[in-house]
This record gives structure tokens, C-alpha cells and sequence, in this order.
């Protein structure tokens, strides 16, 4: 298996999550699972854009990320390859549904024994990273759980 997947109902129009991501103030301030905050050296959203970032972790370990944007469509769909190891695609579906939008998260990795290796950190992380999204949504403010 290289390939997780999770969704969640979020209360905001396709419009406003996707603003939640292009806008890389609002992007860092939800990134990531519970406890990480994140300094942006470069966020070029666009396609073939570069995204080079830190993550700072609860631990105090800090943790380099670069990624490029392989496609992007507004209030639609967000693709990215995560360059750093351990390496993936992410893709970020936005449809409409009768409680603001359905966000489709699928993150698939390079290599299914790294997958395997990192499940029982990914798995939450995703459902966090949502979390987090939907409260930036909601308020503007992100709460750790």
C-alpha cells in the first residue's frame, strides 16, 4: 500500500478552502499536524511553483520540506510533489456538498515500504492537518487538539 486517503465535510464553500491554501499566510498557519507551526522561505502557488518550508515540531526538531505544485485549479484541486524524503504526491479534490465542501485528501508515496513505515504517523497527521484547516475556516485561529 503507498496510498492514504481520508475526506472531511467542511463547513466553507470550495472558494473559501482553496483561499485557505493559495494564501500562504492562512497555509502556514494550518500546515501540518497538531503542534507544528511553519516559516516559509518560498511559496510560489502556481503551477511549477516551488513551496521550501520548516516545519517546527513540537519536539523542537525542525523539519525541511520542499515541494513544487504540479497542478492546480481554482476552488477545484491542488496537486503537489513533496521533493524532500520521504517523497509524494498530494491531491487535494474540492467539491460542493450541501455543508459547504468535501475535501478529498489522497497522499500517495514513492516507495510502499516507506508508506508502510510511516502509516501510523501519516493516518492522524491527515485527519489533524484537517482539523486544523477547518478551524482556520471557521475562525481563523488554529487550535491544537
Amino acid at each position: 500500500m503507498t496510498t492514504f486517503q481520508t475526506s472531511r465535510e467542511i463547513a466553507a464553500t470550495p472558494a473559501q478552502v482553496f483561499a485557505a491554501v493559495e494564501e500562504p499566510a492562512r497555509l502556514a498557519r494550518w500546515w501540518g499536524p497538531d503542534g507544528f507551526r511553519n516559516t516559509f522561505d518560498t511559496c510560489e502557488f502556481r503551477p511549477g511553483g516551488r513551496w521550501k518550508f520548516t516545519m517546527h515540531g513540537p519536539n523542537g526538531a525542525d523539519y525541511l520540506n520542499e515541494s513544487v505544485f504540479v497542478e492546480i485549479e481554482t476552488a477545484r484541486k491542488i496537486v503537489l510533489d513533496h521533493l524532500s524524503l520521504p517523497r509524494f504526491r498530494l491531491t487535494v479534490e474540492l467539491s460542493p456538498c450541501a455543508g459547504g465542501t468535501l475535501v478529498k485528501w489522497v497522499q500517495t508515496f514513492e516507495d510502499p515500504v516507506v508508506a508502510e513505515a510511516v502509516r501510523h504517523i501519516v493516518e492522524p497527521a491527515n485527519e489533524q492537518n484537517l482539523t486544523r484547516l477547518a478551524a482556520e475556516l471557521a475562525t481563523g485561529i488554529v487550535r491544537d487538539a
